[in-house]
């Protein structure tokens, strides 16, 4: 999901209520910040202590099979999904449990219930009322279909079953429904009226398992809105039927382009797929031109993707449609592509689409994992941004860095949690944080870094709004967070989570390859909070209990200081003794920048453990002359809260 910068305007006065209130005296605990049993439980067989899965770790598996129909006139889809779910657990199931996203759309939904007067991102905009309709869910059995015992409450739907499930086997059951499209579907999905036709985003557009594990058991929390989502793997066939002047664009592979393109339009496919260089499969002059697509009534797409925990997919009679080779480690390749309406062309926007998903993809797929899926589908509609394995839906108006930066962020989440797939709806930090962390670093690297000023905020003006009274910690379930305050918890806070890690406490080089440990040991797979905090720490061999219960489980802020310099029986040319305190819960490992009447400059780094017996440290420098200042943290990496007591000058 997008970030939106305004959620940040108040940073800046935020960082001086909070250096007007700092404190004078210590608050700090050593054996508060170093306490021993941080992780409630110990490994096991399922999941290792080394935050790795261990031998016996499993989880389900959900295949479907789908048939859905465009109406572009009724804008409204209809279809079935058959699904074949695959109970690998230990347990025998006696029922199971279905995401019906679509019903948050319902006037009676629990989502517009928790909807505030004024609004919000998240909002049922213009009282549409809408939802599923099921018309019928039969079991399959031996080619057979029987009707199911099954109940639907808000957005959810338990099938109970005749017999248990047993451990490694599977059921089938075949769901036939249909919705209305939103015009605004929360900023996830909708519809977009352009001068060529409507632009149809499409998304949490069928039934979905919900994810069974070891950890909850079933994971029904209902969709509200602001929390996202927690989704089995599988593989996913859909066919998509549309008028023929629809181009149609989804997750996966394209299994039919033969039948929905012209002999033209497959001509630019094979050559965009060995292109480097943005070309053309259909232009602005050609959008109103009715042979650029077949003469048909209707037509079919058929899309196959696999390993996957959900598709996606977009239409619309206006797409401008472009693609570009995608070079990913090993020789391997994959097609990035954008389709966009007249509206959003030219080179300082859409024009320049695939060159960001393609910079994006590979700088994400050489950091971390390589990309997984055939195609890489960016849209323009009414989605702010939205992302979905494979696809993912911009905001028709975006343009220069602030296209780059949505595009980026959305394909970043290919990452977290479309490969790895942590629990959306209940730790939005973990996918987030995370890809808003590698955001920064693939902002550096594109283009010679065109983009590298997008994030102007300094870890000092973040301070405030990390550590505001009125903030939320971290581990704040996303629906329990305060809207304004989503974009600092979710986003902002646990990506400087990462980047203190990698620049201050582990270095670039241990935590890189912790970081990618943790991803190759995940992928395609469920990790918890503790899965990865015993992840990094077994990789990087370093114990970060303190930094885990400070930044991410509580609000504790940072503030360092210089107390005192004192020379060595009087003399600088001797030596000095150096006095520094950490005056708040969170510590940190320490730069010290040391400036002396002779020019010279020195620099000290101490690690986090000399906080470990008390709030006040001395060390000796080897000065040789009067000290003229001393400064912790010189480079400001640190969101420390009253900047003022880090110098000390010479009087």
């Amino acid at each position: 999901m997008n970030l939106v910068t305004r959620l940040f305007a108040g940073a800046g006065m935020s960082l001086l209520t909070l250096a007007a209130a700092a404190q004078q005296t210590s608050v700090y605990d050593q054996h508060e910040t170093f306490a021993p049993l941080f992780y409630p439980a110990f490994g096991d067989e399922v999941r290792a202590a080394d935050g790795t899965p261990g031998p016996r770790y499993w989880q389900n598996k959900a295949d479907y099979k789908i048939e859905a129909t465009l109406d572009d006139e009724k804008h409204n889809v209809a279809g079935n999904v058959v699904i074949t779910y695959t109970n690998n657990s230990p347990q025998q199931l006696s029922f199971v449990w279905l995401q019906l996203d679509q019903n948050i759309y319902s006037l009676k939904s629990r989502g517009i219930a928790a909807t505030a007067t004024s609004g919000g991102r998240w909002a049922n905009r213009g009282a549409f009322d809408g939802g599923y309709a099921i018309q019928s869910v039969t079991l399959i059995q031996d080619g057979k279909e029987t009707p199911a015992s099954y109940t639907v409450t808000d957005t959810r739907m338990q099938i109970r079953l005749p017999k248990e499930l047993k451990s490694k086997s599977n059921v089938q059951f075949k769901i036939n429904y249909a919705f209305p499209i939103p015009e605004y579907g929360t900023d996830r999905m909708g519809r977009l009226e352009t001068k060529n036709g409507w632009i149809y985003e499409i998304a949490q557009w069928f039934p979905r398992m919900c994810v069974y594990d070891n950890v909850n058991g079933w994971n029904t929390l209902p969709y509200l809105g602001q929390g996202e989502f927690y989704l089995e793997y599988g593989d996913i066939t859909y066919n998509i039927t549309a008028p023929a002047g629809q181009i149609v664009v989804g997750s996966g592979e394209l299994l039919n382009p033969k039948e929905v393109l012209t002999a033209e339009q497959q001509k630019r496919w094979n050559e965009a797929s060995n292109s480097d260089k943005t070309v053309m499969l259909r232009t602005a002059s050609e959008v109103t031109d009715a042979s650029s697509r077949p003469a048909a009534k209707m037509l079919t797409w058929k899309f196959k993707c696999t390993n996957t925990r959900d598709v996606a997919w977009a239409a619309s009679k206006s797409f401008i449609w472009d693609a570009a080779k995608i070079n990913l480690p090993g020789g391997k390749k994959s097609l990035a592509m954008s389709v966009y309406p007249a509206e959003s062309d030219g080179k300082n926007a859409w024009g320049r689409s695939t060159e960001y998903v393609k910079g994006a993809i590979e700088f994400y797929s050489n950091y971390l994992y390589p990309y997984t899926y055939p195609m890489a589908v960016n849209v323009a509609g009414i989605v702010g941004g939205m992302e979905y394995p494979g696809i993912v839906f911009c905001s028709s108006r975006a343009q220069k860095n602030g296209l780059w930066g949505v595009t980026s962020h959305e394909f970043g989440h290919n990452w977290f949690p479309m490969i790895v797939g942590s629990d959306e709806r209940r730790f939005p930090w973990m996918d987030e944080g995370f890809n808003t962390f590698i955001n920064g670093l693939a902002e550096a690297s594109f283009n010679n870094g065109e983009y590298n000023g997008n994030r102007p905020m300094s870890p000092e003006m973040l301070a405030g709004a990390f550590f505001g009274d009125k903030q939320d910690p971290i581990l704040t379930v996303p629906d329990v967070t305060q809207q304004g305050n989503l974009g600092i918890v979710a986003y902002y806070k646990p990506g400087m989570g990462l980047k203190l890690l990698r620049e201050n406490i582990l270095g670039q080089e241990r935590f890189d390859s912790a970081f990618r440990y943790y991803v190759h040991q995940w992928a395609f797979k469920h990790p918890t909070p503790y899965d990865f905090f015993h992840c990094i720490e077994n990789a990087a061999g370093e114990n970060l209990e303190w930094f885990w219960r400070g930044w991410f489980m509580n609000k504790w802020k940072i503030d360092l200081a210089v107390q005192d310099v004192a020379y060595i029986q009087n003399d600088a040319a001797k030596g000095s003794t150096i006095t520094i305190a950490t005056l708040e819960k969170l510590p940190m490992p320490v730069t010290i920048e040391i400036k002396e009447a002779n020019g010279k400059v020195g620099r000290v780094n101490l690690p986090v453990e000399v906080w470990q017996h008390g709030g006040v440290w001395k060390f000796n420098y080897a000065s040789t002359d009067k000290i003229t200042s001393v400064v912790l943290d010189p480079d400001k990496t640190l969101p420390d809260v009253n900047t003022k007591n880090n110098t000390w000058t010479a009087q």
